[in-house]
């Protein structure tokens, strides 16, 4: 029972006055709860959708990233951008027309990714026009070129680089926004951000993967690979070095010896050896592949990318040779 001293601030007897109020001032009971009810499930029905829309876009968001970042492992770089820290999964582009700038760029270009195609900002478009213009008019005795305009590259499908940062924006413009990094190309980095909106009704995390999947997706691993096939390697010798001799069956009678064994068969000489496969400094990456194959080993320390061959550890730097031994 409520004090009637602490009326006011008893919800119960708030609620028995209110309901004095409504006898007295002659509607009928059955009417009263009536009105009652009503009011309470229109609030019920006006408040719900906005919670549980908000708790689900929260969780779809979430889920969404969780989702992203176990497929696709973020790679760390150094703060001013110049190398990198971690690397994480080297990713395959699958759509042309990714414009990418200088990565130490303060301003670079968003890339959009909607209806199977790639497109940039009308800033970022304009911007690349006046650079060609202004290529076009440096050949003009007296012109001058776009000042302060960063390097830029469109990359297209097939090409490979990193992933940076994955983020799951909600609000205005929901989406997923991916950000890039490259290796060095002629001693330049490049980075950008791509952004996938979500339209209408945020994707489930499934979906929201296979929609990345179209424009993105991991490269397989060349150094799983080749720790797989050198493994083969290692452990058939083994095998067969360890394997035991059958026993041997009775021995049969002697059987009586010819009158002359036939002379051996001549054996071919042996074909000449191969020109052995020269690695100098300056090659680059690709060169050295192309000479020796993949590597049985790779190793990542500093700006330093280190192959290991069978009899050869060649060393890198910024994606040129510096060292062989």
């Amino acid at each position: 029972m409520c004090d009637r001293r602490l009326l006011r601030s008893c919800p119960a007897r708030k609620h028995d006055v209110q309901w004095e109020k409504l006898k007295m001032s002659g509607i009928d009971s059955k009417t009263t709860r009536s009105a009652w009810a009503h009011a309470a499930a229109c609030t019920t029905l006006f408040l719900l959708p906005s919670v549980w829309v908000a708790y689900a876009q929260d969780q779809g968001a979430a889920a969404i990233q969780k989702k992203l970042e176990g497929e696709y492992q973020l790679t760390k770089t150094t703060a001013d951008k110049s190398d990198i820290v971690t690397a994480g999964s080297v990713i395959v582009l699958h759509k042309d027309n990714v414009l990418m700038l200088v990565a130490t760029s303060t301003n670079p270009c968003r890339n959009t990714y909607k209806d199977g195609k790639v497109t940039q900002s009308a800033a970022c478009r304009t911007n690349e026009k006046v650079k060609k213009f202004s290529r076009f008019t440096s050949m003009i005795p007296g012109a001058s070129s776009v000042p302060d305009s960063p390097a830029s590259r469109t990359f297209v499908a097939g090409e490979k680089f990193w992933v940076t940062k994955i983020e799951v924006k909600e609000g205005k413009d929901p989406g997923i926004v991916l950000s890039f990094f490259t290796d060095a190309i002629s001693d330049t980095r490049y980075a950008t951000s791509l952004m996938i909106p979500f339209g209408a009704i945020t994707p489930s995390p499934d979906e929201a993967l296979k929609a990345v999947a179209e424009i993105i997706t991991v490269a397989p691993s060349d150094d799983k690979a080749g720790d797989d096939k050198g493994g083969d390697k290692g452990q058939s010798a083994p095998q067969g070095g360890q394997q035991e001799a059958p026993s041997q069956p009775a021995a049969a009678p002697a059987a009586p010896a010819p009158a002359e064994a036939p002379p051996p068969p001549i054996e071919a000489p042996p074909p000449p050896p191969a020109d052995p496969v020269s690695v100098s400094e300056g090659q680059t990456i690709n060169q050295v592949v192309a000479a020796l194959g993949q590597p049985v080993k790779k190793a990542k320390v500093g700006t330093k990318d280190i192959y290991y061959y069978k009899d050869l550890k060649v060393t890198f730097v910024n994606g040129k040779v510096t060292d062989v031994q």
